[in-house]
């Protein structure tokens, strides 16, 4: 099960494109998904989430609490929009490519994926672009 949420007035368009597409990502990478719950909220919303749970006082587009068993994906995915605007300007790409490429990065953080070094950063904008693009196959 996915669920979408959101903690401001930001509203997820063709919700079930978007659960299709993870279900779809999450077999590619051999995993299962129990339950999955996508929470889009305000850069001050999940500030508090980052300050309160991973002692960081920083503004971040995404907090990925991952509760996977096995093969199993469960957890819970908190996206600041206000980030992702920013970060869609910033980077010069339109705000539905930016929120896609944020949705799949928590995903793919709970299939095992990191980001900390170099070379995990270039592997996770590696697997994002490769769902990116099956996102419009």
């Amino acid at each position: 099960m996915i669920e979408f949420s959101s903690q401001n007035d930001f509203n997820l368009e063709d919700e079930e494109r978007v659960e299709h597409w993870l279900k779809a990502a999450a077999v590619k990478e051999s995993f299962g998904i129990e339950s999955l719950g996508y929470v889009f909220c305000s850069d001050d919303f999940l500030l508090e989430i980052n300050k309160q749970f991973l002692d960081h006082d920083t503004l971040t587009d995404i907090v990925t609490f991952d509760y996977t068993e096995g093969k199993i994906l469960n957890g819970e995915i908190y996206i600041s929009t206000d980030r992702v605007a920013d970060n869609a300007k910033d980077f010069n790409v339109g705000f539905d490519v930016e929120l896609r490429r944020v949705i799949i990065h928590g995903l793919l953080h709970m299939c095992g994926y990191g980001d900390k070094t170099y070379e995990e950063k270039e592997m996770m904008r590696a697997k994002e672009d490769e769902y990116l693009v099956l996102w419009n196959a």
